[in-house]
């Protein structure tokens, strides 16, 4: 089949969608995406080694809120816009997220197409700057739109929770699990050879994901070193942080293979994300697989889901967020090589069992298998 990814950033990257892509394309799909370019300095079209990617030029902010809305609107505009002219061009919609499921499922209504609902973050829960009131009126559409979907995939198992009212009619969990990469080559910079305790973050730069709290910690400790990589709303006050260390590094927003390689050169990675917002409640980034994946120890917050993994299989230190004191008693514990390498296998074992990418690449594939098979009784019917 023509399957169409819709998702409302630039590809620049998103190791999910790129993934997931790749995973089609190699199954005979032929695969499209199309993102939204906020800076719009990018090129709108590139031809990538599996898949042709599309992006449209509106330009917005990241989480400024409501202020934000007339940029959405001309983004879910220019989406539908984009459907209704290449409605020849797919035959599958894949739509990830909030930001791109009405437009989806008014293609879906209109020209008779598939479509795959993917929801990395339950949107009403992910909002920061918005008020309560407008939350429940988009959860009540969310929900309403995941019963319209013709498949949904979460990121975690316990997002069934955060769905409850909806009705999928096929719904499956597909964990941010990262493709396996056994030997990623590790470069020389990240760190001085010398650093004691080497940590590493890359991701979307908010204040509550615990990056100012581990800055503090390393300002305590100017033998240990910190890498840090992303992208996000607080990027200008995380790096006016950071002034006059010398013992936190920053490296910008970096290509996904980059930033593997940068968490592959750390000692220990951290995803201490506050549990009082629910998205983090339900937490499932790419932090923790991605530790898996490289056999690495990790830190988490008590309450955000992945700490119940974390517990269970002993691949890394569990603190409260927000404590400076436990986080930095959790880096003191991880300083022990001894621990560091039990936790890291056990990291690995976790991928090997349960988490890795070709379970679930196993998962995306059947979903598109049975897409396919009903999509050709529909057309020889």
């Amino acid at each position: 089949m023509r399957i169409l990814f819709c998702r409302s950033n630039p590809i620049d990257p998103d190791p999910r969608v790129e993934k997931e892509a790749r995973a089609l394309a190699g199954d005979g799909h032929q695969v499209t995406v199309l993102g939204w370019d906020r800076s719009g300095v990018l090129p709108i079209e590139e031809l990538q080694v599996d898949f042709q990617l599309f992006r449209l030029n509106v330009k917005a902010e990241y989480a400024s809120g409501m202020s934000n809305l007339p940029q959405l609107l001309k983004w879910e505009l220019g989406l539908m816009h984009w459907l209704i002219v290449r409605r020849n061009k797919y035959d599958v919609i894949h739509a990830c997220d909030f930001d791109t499921i009405l437009p989806c499922l008014f293609a879906r209504w209109l020209f008779k197409k598939k479509v795959v609902y993917d929801i990395f973050d339950f949107y009403a829960d992910h909002l920061r700057k918005v008020p309560s009131r407008i939350k429940k009126m988009i959860r009540a559409i969310d929900l309403w739109a995941i019963g319209q979907a013709d498949a949904v995939i979460l990121v975690d198992d316990s997002r069934m929770r955060q769905i409850t009212g909806s009705r999928p009619r096929r719904c499956e969990v597909i964990y941010n699990s990262p493709e396996d990469i056994s030997s990623p080559q590790i470069p020389e910079g990240i760190f001085s050879s010398d650093a004691v305790l080497k940590v590493a973050y890359v991701g979307l730069l908010q204040e509550e994901r615990g990056l100012f709290e581990m800055v503090e910690v390393l300002r305590l400790h100017p033998s240990w070193e910190m890498a840090v990589a992303g992208f996000g709303g607080d990027r200008e006050k995380f790096l006016e942080s950071i002034r006059g260390t010398s013992n936190i590094r920053w490296f910008g927003r970096v290509a996904y293979d980059q930033a593997i390689k940068i968490s592959s050169a750390a000692d220990v990675l951290f995803a201490t994300y506050d549990p009082a917002i629910a998205n983090h409640f339900y937490s499932s980034p790419n932090k923790i697989f991605e530790a898996m994946m490289l056999g690495k120890p990790i830190i988490v917050a008590r309450g955000t889901n992945i700490d119940r993994i974390v517990e269970h299989y002993e691949n890394g230190v569990v603190v409260e967020y927000g404590k400076i004191q436990e986080l930095e008693n959790a880096l003191v514990s991880l300083n022990d090589p001894g621990k560091r390498e039990r936790a890291g296998i056990n990291s690995r074992y976790a991928y090997d069992q349960e988490y890795g990418w070709s379970k679930m690449k196993t998962r995306l594939i059947a979903i598109y298998r049975e897409l396919a098979l009903s999509f050709d009784q529909h057309h020889v019917g």
